[in-house]
């Protein structure tokens, strides 16, 4: 590391890479922004001509040998995920891959297996466990401010029509996955358990020309879920909703329930027998802006203070898990115990 800086080069130049390069480039003062990959060279280019820097690859391997380079950001699609994470950790770079994790568990296992063996510090992008709102109902939780926790429900709706590559399961293990692998994460949270037990259905809602040639294709889930510590949790998923990005979460307790998230703008509110604590944050401009950005400054903080991240392996596996398992449930119609994927 130069001048006590992380090097770090962000692969995958889309939307949520941006997002991470934007604030490495600018807002994470013990980090400098060395690079981006991207397979497309006018997307790389672009990306550099934004960012103001100069150092821009195509392929993963010539990024690697780099050593002006200490961390990467993964956010290819999940499929190459095993791939680029086990290369970097074999060239020893620290890594922040985003969700989800993996395809599969067995992929997960490889992952974790290939950064313990090169002790590079891996973390997960559940940025949700770094936003405000989302942070301060675990600390009420933690409180217990609503008694013992008895359900968790989460819903995430997404506006945008789901692309092409989207509606082939076996690339992108479905909106379970690509939509709802956040509030898998979630509901682990804030019930401390795992799931034991999940039943999902799905249906293909919003877009027809999908059907004919990938009939389980969905864009509207519900999962029902048993956790091994007894408490309940759901989830919701859509894509192509249109009317907004809709994240919301309920957590009900024995005395009490929390609601996180609104509509109009985030907030958590608290109703009790003594009644509605007013939101601790109202709203911001950009959804979860501020949680990627805690969630960068964290991963630079691990590598430097050779800490572990908040959001491990383990817990990318765990929702890569429950993806499986959702995914394999609402194939067979019928619910789906944990670990039987």
């Amino acid at each position: 590391m130069k001048n006590d800086k992380v090097g770090i080069c962000v692969i995958g130049a889309g939307r949520a890479g941006m997002i991470h390069a934007r604030n490495f480039a600018r807002l994470v003062s013990q980090a400098r922004l060395v690079a981006v990959v991207d397979p497309v060279l006018a997307a790389a280019q672009s990306a550099c001509a934004e960012l103001g820097i100069t150092r821009y690859y195509t392929d993963i391997s010539e990024c690697l040998r780099d050593d002006a380079i200490d961390a990467v950001v993964v956010v290819a699609p999940t499929k190459f995920h095993r791939e680029i994470v086990i290369a970097s950790a074999d060239a020893g770079k620290h890594i922040l891959c985003e969700k989800p994790m993996a395809m599969t568990v067995g992929e997960c296992d490889e992952m974790i297996a290939a950064t313990t063996r090169h002790s590079v510090k891996l973390q997960i992008g559940f940025m949700r466990r770094f936003d405000k709102n989302f942070a301060a109902a675990r600390e009420r939780i933690d409180a217990g401010e609503i008694g013992e926790v008895v359900q968790v429900r989460s819903i995430t709706y997404g506006p945008s029509t789901p692309k092409s590559w989207m509606y082939d399961i076996s690339k992108s293990n479905g909106p379970l996955a690509e939509v709802n692998s956040h509030d898998i994460d979630t509901l682990r949270w804030y019930t401390g358990s795992e799931f034991k037990e999940v039943y999902a259905i799905g249906g293909n809602y919003r877009c027809p020309e999908a059907k004919l040639k990938f009939p389980d294709f969905y864009d509207n889930v519900l999962l029902s879920a048993r956790f091994v510590n007894g408490m309940q949790g759901s989830i919701g998923g859509a894509q192509g909703v249109q009317y907004g990005y809709d994240s919301r979460c309920e957590i009900l307790g024995t005395k009490g329930i929390i609601f996180v998230g609104a509509l109009e703008g985030r907030s958590v509110i608290s109703c009790t027998a003594g009644g509605m604590v007013r939101p601790i944050v109202n709203s911001w401009t950009n959804l979860f802006e501020e949680a990627y950005l805690a969630e960068d400054k964290h991963f630079i903080e691990c590598i430097l203070e050779d800490k572990q991240p908040k959001v491990s392996g383990l817990d990318g596996r765990a929702a890569v898990e429950v993806v499986n398992a959702g995914n394999k449930s609402i194939a067979q119609r019928q619910p789906v115990k944990i670990g039987e994927v």
